[in-house]
């Protein structure tokens, strides 16, 4: 067995977390053994299913792709499990399933860009997820650097190397453009995310706040099927219907999206988000604008970049003296500073008057929903020891449309 585990939490209803695994031989089942951390040890048995996944490259490698779904689970309850087979098993694992409570505050580690080769955030990560400062974890694209390379050889690697984080928390994607090999197929069939778009675009609920998770790619990859930007963009519109609902927006009030290119950044690389107008502004910003998004994560520039609310370009900041208190705009981050070949990227001297704070450090983001009003961003610097750099309150008494007047 050669385990690399993901959970999810579905946005409907009951929360199950769907572990996954790869093995190079087929086997007769998929199992998931586990139980209550100090109960009977795997006194619970779950059974699932294996997909044959055919790496695009020459060798044409094959591997079995498992997947798991363990239902009735106690919220907030720690397991213990491991999963495989009769022909063998994994290592032993553990996690606590997610707290379904809205009044819940749950804490996140927000990162894009990390590789196998240079991923200077990856012990730190580790070690802060084991020893419990996270519920879960946010790669906002492009991993491995790259999945599809040495025959998927360089995925499995990757997905070894973040097992130490994902076989505890859920572990939660979006595609970036370093995923696009063989139309993202190495994506597509390593991760396990809810919804049927085969972990291209979805959304969850989590505490107060319902996460998106978006596809950028579909933007510039057009030989993969432009049709995928009309699909996502009336999948996202229904999606903030339904979220918009006062009855669930009253639950949960926080909406938070994720996508790989960001529609705005100052670095000087020549990249999307450095000209006036970036390709994935008109697709994305007048309706997350619209629906009352409250903050957009992103990645993609190999740095660190805080903004002052902002939109069309122009700030709009609560007022002069607290900017993020009832902001008139949504907030945007990048967070692509986790450590990959590609080392960093450069920033202009002079940014436009959007760019609140910058970092070229190797580090992450940590984010915490506190409750309906408040949520915490702080910005944590490898290169300086695990220092924060950066830290905002982004409070907000209103929410929605209405909310940026």
């Amino acid at each position: 067995v050669s385990p690399s585990l993901r959970k999810w939490i579905s946005g409907q209803g009951e929360q199950p977390d769907l572990i996954t695994w790869t093995t190079f031989n087929e086997t007769e089942e998929s199992t998931v053994e586990y139980g209550l951390w100090g109960g009977r040890l795997f006194e619970l048995t779950a059974k699932g299913k294996a997909t044959l996944f055919v790496d695009g490259g020459s060798e044409g490698r094959k591997m079995y792709i498992h997947r798991v779904t363990l239902t009735d689970l106690r919220p907030a309850s720690a397991y213990v499990y491991h999963c495989g087979s009769e022909a063998g098993w994994s290592d032993v694992f553990s996690f606590t399933a997610l707290n379904e409570s809205t009044s819940w505050s749950p804490r996140f580690a927000v990162y894009g860009d990390m590789g196998n080769e240079n991923p200077q955030s990856l012990a730190r990560l580790q070690k802060e997820t084991q020893v419990g400062m996270y519920d879960v974890i946010l790669h906002v694209g492009d991993f491995a650097y790259d999945m599809h390379e040495d025959n998927g050889r360089i995925g499995d690697e990757f997905m070894r190397q973040i097992q130490s984080i994902a076989a505890y928390v859920p572990y939660m994607t979006c595609p970036g453009n370093h995923e696009a090999e063989y139309n993202f197929s190495n994506y597509r069939n390593r991760f396990s995310m809810p919804g049927q778009t085969e972990s291209l675009w979805y959304s969850w609920n989590v505490g107060s706040a319902h996460i998106i998770s978006l596809s950028t790619e579909i933007y510039f990859f057009l030989d993969y099927g432009v049709d995928l930007i009309f699909k996502q963009y009336e999948w996202l519109k229904k999606d903030l219907e339904e979220a918009n609902k006062p009855e669930n927006r009253a639950e949960r009030p926080w909406i938070i999206t994720m996508g790989h290119r960001p529609m705005y950044c100052s670095n000087n690389d020549k990249d999307d988000c450095t000209q006036f107008e970036s390709y994935v502004s008109p697709g994305l910003e007048d309706l997350l604008y619209l629906y009352g998004v409250d903050l957009e994560l992103w990645a993609h520039e190999h740095t660190y970049e805080r903004l002052w609310p902002v939109y069309g370009y122009k700030v709009f900041n609560g007022s002069i003296e607290q900017p993020y208190v009832n902001p008139k705009a949504p907030v945007h981050i990048i967070t692509g500073s986790a450590g990959c070949r590609e080392n960093h990227d450069p920033f202009v001297p002079n940014p436009r008057d959007w760019s609140a704070f910058r970092s070229t450090d190797y580090g992450y983001t940590r984010m915490q929903v506190h409750n309906t009003t408040h949520l915490y961003l702080e910005q944590v610097s490898d290169d300086q020891y695990g220092k924060v750099i950066d830290s905002i309150w982004v409070v907000k008494e209103k929410h929605g449309f209405s909310a940026w007047f």
